[in-house]
């Protein structure tokens, strides 16, 4: 059995000191939406209490849907290499990007520079390379493959959308195939829930569509997304049969907000091609903050 974590909208905290330089952009909308908003709820000892929690399950892999930043300036962005570093090796973590973590134009490409081993694929060149295109990549553990997908574009101020291009789309329905001609369990990491009214349409992702047909022609049988902070499942039509499509609250996100608390799935893989067995738990903060419980669990694929 292969056991995979998954986490997303980690927020790390608290946002450093900012030069006037830096708040004159849209970062400027994010910087009141955190002291307004985002402080009161999403702490560092609420991180630590899950991370401390998926350690004890000992899982084979971590995948991490995004947001690991706030307004990604460059002390920030530093701050979440070393915090990656810190909670794994490239080996046993993979990363696709959010929106905050493209916050504004130029920061994309800093933050996949400073956190290139866990966003790099398998067939990757072994440093960034800004002219060669990150995404989709595809990393084989075990019996599955991690495909990550980018959504992580600049937006202007109040847009917290993503996009999913051509490219994309047909590089991932590749990986996909080969995937699946090699007997792999596809997993695919996006940050966007590519799935219609998921989200409000100013924080929507373009070429939902897209992401569909790629996902029915390709073949895969789980996708995992992020930023809505929701603790959510939705199906995709997939090749044979439907792909569940889970989301998950804030990993930072402490109790009492109007979100739900922070929280984490653990996947349970096993079978092979053709008779996978699927199985999710997840695990929630109880209502003191001091620890992990498991809330649900539920077979998705059997």
């Amino acid at each position: 059995m292969f056991k995979l974590a998954h986490i997303s909208d980690v927020h790390l905290g608290p946002l450093p000191k900012l030069t006037f330089r830096e708040l004159a952009s849209k970062r400027i909308t994010g910087f009141v939406n955190w002291h307004r908003n985002r402080r009161k709820h999403l702490f560092t000892d609420t991180l630590d209490v899950l991370l401390e929690d998926i350690e004890r399950q000992a899982p084979d892999h971590l995948a991490i849907t995004g947001d690991l930043v706030n307004l990604a300036t460059g002390i920030e962005i530093r701050a979440a290499a070393d915090w990656l570093e810190e909670v794994g090796s490239p080996e046993t973590t993979s990363v696709v990007p959010g929106n905050h973590d493209a916050y504004v134009a130029g920061a994309h490409d800093k933050a996949m520079n400073a956190w290139y081993g866990y966003v790099c694929g398998d067939n990757n060149p072994a440093a960034w390379d800004e002219e060669r295109k990150i995404f989709p990549y595809m990393r084989v553990r075990g019996p599955v493959a991690l495909i990550g997908c980018s959504t992580s574009i600049a937006t202007p101020p109040f847009s917290a959308s993503g996009y999913f291009g051509r490219r994309q789309a047909r590089e991932t329905v590749n990986m996909l195939r080969a995937a699946g001609e090699a007997g792999l369990f596809r997993v695919v990491l996006i940050h966007h829930p590519p799935i219609r009214g998921a989200t409000s349409p100013h924080k929507r992702m373009f070429g939902i569509r897209r992401f569909a047909a790629a996902i029915s022609s390709g073949g895969a049988e789980l996708v995992l997304h992020g930023h809505t902070h929701l603790n959510t499942t939705y199906w995709l039509r997939g090749q044979t049969r439907p792909v569940p499509v889970v989301g998950i609250a804030s990993a930072s996100q402490g109790p009492g907000g109007k979100k739900p608390p922070a929280a984490y799935n653990l996947f349970h893989i096993s079978g092979s091609a053709g008779a996978w067995h699927l199985e999710c738990e997840r695990y929630g903060l109880t209502p003191d903050g001091r620890e992990m419980a498991l809330e649900n669990r539920v077979t998705l694929l059997d």
